[in-house]
């Protein structure tokens, strides 16, 4: 099986990484899989949500969103609506980073990732998890910078990946054509000691077996460990 650019099954597409991104936003960068495009900010915020009020603990968010453009054919811009498959994204973004945080040590503040696809060709998730995490830990380097934090909240790193089963070949990060036309594929989300955050597998037309799925989660570890160099490449390490 040939792939498209002619990657090999194990391999990653081209990962790309800009910092900073935005000039106004305490951490940013842009996150290119690819011909996916992602850019990543981090908002610092004096708040918490209500249920941390007077806790002494701190709090780290997520949103997602597409352009218009992001894909091959328009798409309606979300307003006050947000779809299930955001909010979903929105969660699994959210869940991820705050999972490498110890929200005790970064005081009753608030740390939003915003996560806007550009671009989109297959796995805008697992790069806004990515991006989203460099985007993060630039924004509490900045904090301790500063001196608004006195000791580094971050215990751990965190990035994803998908994989997949493509014309009977399993595969590492899957662009559009080839997630469209899987036969199952997989997001994987891992921290840097080599623990899952999470797993989202489904099987879109042949059901597949636990051998499959040991082979794809070495497939992911494997990337995953290749995209946490290139993160530590722009902020350093934890």
């Amino acid at each position: 099986m040939t792939r498209a650019n002619g990657r090999k099954f194990n391999q990653l597409r081209k990962i790309k990484v800009t910092v900073p991104f935005n000039k106004h936003a305490e951490g940013s960068c842009l996150i290119e899989f690819g011909d996916t495009k992602v850019a990543c900010t981090a908002t610092v915020e004096e708040n918490v949500p209500p249920f941390l009020r007077n806790s002494g603990k701190g709090w780290v968010t997520a949103e997602y969103g597409m352009l218009p453009r992001s894909t091959n054919t328009r798409m309606h811009r979300e307003k006050t609506l947000t779809t299930g498959r955001t909010l979903e994204i929105q969660r699994l973004i959210g869940r991820s980073l705050r999972a490498v945080i110890d929200t005790s040590k970064l005081g009753e503040r608030t740390i939003k990732i915003d996560c806007d696809v550009l671009q989109a060709d297959g796995g805008t998730r697992t790069a806004s998890v990515t991006g989203g995490f460099i985007a993060l830990a630039l924004s509490i380097q900045k904090l301790l910078k500063n001196d608004v934090l006195t000791v580094n909240p971050l215990i751990d790193s965190v990035a994803a990946v998908s994989v997949g089963i493509y014309q009977g070949q399993p595969v590492l990060d899957l662009p559009y054509e080839e997630d469209s036309g899987a036969d199952m594929d997989m997001n994987v989300v891992m921290v840097g000691r080599g623990k899952f955050v999470e797993v989202q597998g489904t099987a879109e037309k042949n059901p597949f077996s636990k051998k499959e799925m040991d082979g794809l989660f070495k497939l992911a570890e494997k990337g995953i460990q290749e995209l946490m160099v290139v993160q530590k490449k722009y902020i350093g390490k934890i």
